[in-house]
């Protein structure tokens, strides 16, 4: 069988992965699911050495598999170790890292062709669409991250860039550079926004985001932005940063930026899967449905949650490993084990924490937290933020003069 790049056989898969992703998020079909994950599992048993080999010594094969839990779950650390990669990766359209490790000189590597890239800009834009902008087109966009100039090698620089694209403005920016914020750019764009009464979209960081509410807060800084503007976070709670728990977040965002808890969104991504996970609630705002906030699961992945000691799936409701299987995933591996923990809920999961294997079977490990670009990154940007937030309340002060502080 060939299953080169240019072989019927792939071409076919994208294709038919293709046309289960534009089925949307209604509807779907558990039977189709499982024959692509069967053709896509025999994809990558037969052209990535490591994954085959360990399959292998799980005594696991495409003969043996007949449904999509059965396939084996490779460990992201995995991604550090070895080139994961179904096709040959001097044909890569997107070559790039992830986060390190405690070692910052180890990161994984993540290769996609051409077609992969297709299904991960289709995948991820139709859940952008539905739930970031799901009652607008477009809207002027401020990205409080670094540009992808900045960090080209940088998973999420290169997801975030087709954003702007596709759902902003002409207006819509990057305001983190080598010379730290642009905060004379946030805080003018903010005020801008206030007065002309035209809803604006924040995309950043987790902690950058908390950074900035801080220092707001403590400089008597504060915004009524109009109705329907919203902030889309990365890099995730996991139980709290710092001082702030995901409460203390969202009240902050209402009373400092006058953006409600609904038009909060945290969106959860790693660079070892292709589809990002959203928080349902903006989404389900929009169609006047009452659900529970959590990360929903698109149609062509499933997301499940493991015991720490045999990584056998737990019952809804109790803390495990998250582990994602994901049809957009067609360049790497469909099943990837993380070390994130989390819970299945009745409409989705939500990521808690990151497992720390020395405080026990479940031990939280805070010190996980930040940017959704890694580690040296989150240090990049903690050290851009902290270095020009600190004028914050002289800069508002030059762009309103006749302002009142609260202080």
């Amino acid at each position: 069988m060939d299953y080169s790049l240019e072989s019927d056989f792939v071409k076919q898969l994208d294709q038919d992965i293709l046309e289960f992703i534009h089925r949307g998020l209604e509807g779907g079909n558990e039977e189709r699911f499982v024959e692509l994950a069967m053709q896509e599992f025999k994809l990558q048993y037969h052209t990535i050495e490591p994954y085959r080999e360990y399959c292998k010594n799980k005594g696991v094969s495409p003969d043996t598999v007949t449904d999509w839990d059965q396939i084996p779950a490779v460990p992201s650390l995995a991604f550090k170790k070895f080139a994961l990669a179904s096709f040959p990766v001097e044909k890569a359209e997107h070559a790039y890292f992830t986060s390190g490790t405690s070692n910052p000189a180890i990161k994984g590597k993540i290769f996609r062709d051409a077609g992969a890239v297709r299904l991960i800009k289709e995948a991820n834009g139709l859940l952008t669409r539905s739930y970031l902008f799901p009652d607008v087109e477009r809207m002027k966009i401020l990205f409080m991250v670094p540009s992808p100039k900045m960090v080209p090698k940088m998973g999420m620089a290169i997801g975030l860039e087709e954003v702007r694209k596709r759902f902003g403005t002409p207006e819509s920016r990057y305001l983190i550079s080598p010379l730290g914020l642009n905060l004379k750019a946030l805080l003018s764009g903010l005020k801008e926004s206030e007065l002309r009464g035209e809803p604006i979209a924040l995309i950043g960081a987790t902690s950058g985001f908390i950074y900035f509410l801080k220092a707001c807060e403590k400089d008597g800084v504060s915004f009524k932005l109009p109705e329907g503007s919203r902030i889309c976070d990365g890099g995730g709670y996991l139980g709290q940063f710092g001082e702030c728990t995901r409460e203390e977040y969202f009240s902050r965002c209402e009373k400092l930026l006058g953006i409600k808890e609904i038009f909060c969104v945290n969106v959860l991504g790693m660079g070892e899967t292709s589809t990002n996970y959203f928080d349902n609630v903006l989404r389900n705002f929009i169609a006047c449905k009452e659900v529970p906030r959590c990360k929903e699961v698109p149609l062509w992945t499933r997301t499940i949650v493991v015991d720490t000691r045999d990584f056998k799936r737990v019952p809804v409701g109790e803390i495990g490993l998250l582990r994602h299987y994901d049809l957009a995933n067609r360049a790497q591996v469909f099943a990837v084990q993380t070390d994130n923990l989390g819970v299945e809920t009745e409409h989705g999961f939500e990521i808690i924490g990151r497992w720390n294997k020395e405080l026990g079977a479940i031990g939280i490990d805070y010190s996980a937290t930040g940017h959704p670009g890694g580690k040296i990154v989150t240090q990049l940007t903690n050290f851009l933020m902290r270095r020009s937030l600190s004028g914050i309340g002289k800069i508002y002060s030059r762009l309103t003069p006749n302002r009142v502080r609260n202080d």
